[in-house]
């Protein structure tokens, strides 16, 4: 995949202490690795760095968050937390 491609998408860990949780990836390091984000437990500010076949890719993309990254923006904790609330990700019951 090119880097712009997977930056914007939502994901679904699959290993480690965040397994079943929701993120969006923040930026594409190479083939292998991404960064990934949460915007409660996983902050813009420190952003986890995560195997991309630990996580399974959802159908959907933040469209406004990928372009806030892409033209290097500044975005927000709370914007990230409130699109992945907003479907429903990481509800807690």
């Amino acid at each position: 995949m090119e880097d712009g491609s997977l930056i914007g998408r939502v994901v679904y860990s699959k290993a480690g202490r965040d397994k079943g949780r929701f993120f969006i990836i923040i930026e594409h390091i190479d083939e292998n690795y991404v960064y990934i984000c949460d915007g409660d437990t996983r902050r813009i500010e420190n952003t986890k760095k995560k195997k991309i076949k630990h996580l399974a890719f959802t159908n959907l993309t933040a469209d406004n968050i990928k372009e806030s990254l892409l033209t290097n923006n500044n975005i927000s904790n709370s914007t990230i937390k409130k699109f992945l609330q907003s479907h429903d990700m990481n509800k807690e019951v």
